[in-house]
């Protein structure tokens, strides 16, 4: 079920808090993925949850932090990282991913400058990020980037923007983060969370999905939304 909680699947609305975030991330970075080839590495690659949709990837290397500094998970780390220092030589990979990592990097820029330098010219990075979201992995969650914040630090460390996308919009921010408000409650109660979820958190899930289904995007808005995608390709030597 773990592995779920990264997927799109339509059943995952019963028991996903994360649900509307997850799926818009799963189709994204599924949509970008031809563009990774070669060798790729996962900047802080947690369990390696996207690694089977890379189907262009001929070698898979995961780096992230030490295990003690990551809250609930078993990580998959082939390489460890210090926070400062990527341990690789210059150019050594085709492709970087990095999914929803940047907010916990405190030295965003300097980390920038790090991808680019293992990365070879003409390589692709793909990242993720939140806008909207509440504090997590305390304490180590230092920042939120907007669009404009995020591709302005990526074109100043020698990147071009290839293809830039938010995900969700106001409505689904709102219903989002009413939903893991409800969920902060009932996770109290152990195992019965999974009776309450269906009643209290899987409606508005429904609600979601059957709003964007009707509304054109003008009404639904994106200056409020969950996530940045964005695409970009190393220029510079």
């Amino acid at each position: 079920m773990k592995k779920n909680l990264f997927s799109n699947s339509w059943f995952s609305i019963f028991y996903n808090e994360n649900y509307i975030i997850r799926k818009n991330l799963f189709l994204e970075i599924e949509k970008c993925s031809p563009a990774l080839k070669g060798k790729l590495l996962d900047f802080g690659c947690g369990t390696k949850p996207y690694k089977d949709l890379l189907k262009n990837v001929d070698e898979y290397i995961g780096l992230d932090f030490p295990n003690d500094r990551v809250n609930g998970s078993t990580l998959s780390t082939d390489i460890v990282y210090d926070g400062k220092n990527i341990p690789l030589n210059n150019a050594t990979f085709d492709a970087v991913l990095s999914t929803e990592v940047f907010e916990h990097v405190y030295n965003l820029d300097d980390t920038i400058k790090e991808i680019n330098r293992v990365l070879k010219k003409g390589g692709m990075l793909l990242i993720t990020c939140p806008f909207a979201y509440p504090e997590h992995e305390a304490p180590y969650d230092f920042a939120r980037y907007s669009s404009f914040g995020i591709k302005y630090l990526l074109e100043k460390n020698g990147f071009s923007i290839v293809y830039y996308k938010k995900t969700g919009s106001y409505v689904a921010v709102l219903l989002q983060l009413i939903s893991l408000y409800i969920f902060y409650f009932i996770s109290k109660f152990g195992k019965l969370k999974y009776l309450f979820f269906p009643v209290l958190i899987s409606p508005l899930f429904l609600l979601n999905n059957f709003i964007h289904l009707i509304l054109p995007a003008s009404l639904l808005r994106q200056d409020l939304y969950l996530n940045n995608i964005v695409l970009c390709k190393k220029e510079n030597d």
